[in-house]
């Protein structure tokens, strides 16, 4: 169960939030899976009201600097987001060419085989890890943190090289996502 810290208390203020893959396991190694994050994203920005500052999404997490907008709920986007990348994701492990298939299944049955709100796989860990991003300096140093993520996993020398961060967007480069600035 989450940490009672960590719940979206003020549904329209900027959070940073980290949602990770049950077991931590490395399912954003494949860019199919990847882009159904993208592409779940940016409905849920079009359509769902959500406002995203930063992002970036790893091998097993996503970290996002993230609002909704006004009328929408911050917890009811990523709850939609989160129920279905889970199914999108999960229904391609099952059906396409995947090498650890049985066992990230498995992994995934064995996570929510014992929550009732479960049907066959529990995809996402609980919660978000939501912090409120209560000042300026605070959520600029969590974007820092977001955008230094593949740097210190020593996939790319410089965060502006990775493809799946807003890093780009904020070197000035195009990014995957539509980017609100946190600053320029």
């Amino acid at each position: 169960m989450a940490s009672h810290q960590y719940f979206i208390r003020n549904q329209n203020e900027l959070y940073f939030l980290t949602m990770t893959v049950v077991d931590w396991v490395d399912v954003f190694t494949r860019k199919e899976h990847k882009l159904k994050i993208i592409d779940s994203l940016c409905y849920c920005q079009e359509e769902k009201g959500l406002k995203i500052y930063g992002w970036c999404l790893m091998s097993n997490h996503l970290h996002l600097l993230a609002a909704a907008e006004e009328g929408f709920l911050l917890s009811d986007i990523l709850r939609d987001m989160k129920k279905y990348t889970s199914k999108q994701i999960v229904a391609a492990i099952e059906f396409e060419i995947e090498s650890r298939k049985e066992w990230m299944l498995y992994r995934f049955q064995y996570a929510g085989k014992f929550k009732q709100n479960v049907k066959d796989y529990k995809f996402w860990q609980d919660g978000n890890h939501a912090e409120e991003c209560y000042n300026y300096d605070f959520a600029k140093t969590k974007l820092h943190y977001i955008h230094q993520n593949p740097v210190r996993a020593m996939i790319v020398e410089e965060a502006e090289h990775y493809l799946f961060s807003s890093a780009r967007d904020y070197a000035g480069l195009k990014g995957l996502l539509k980017v609100e600035f946190l600053y320029s």
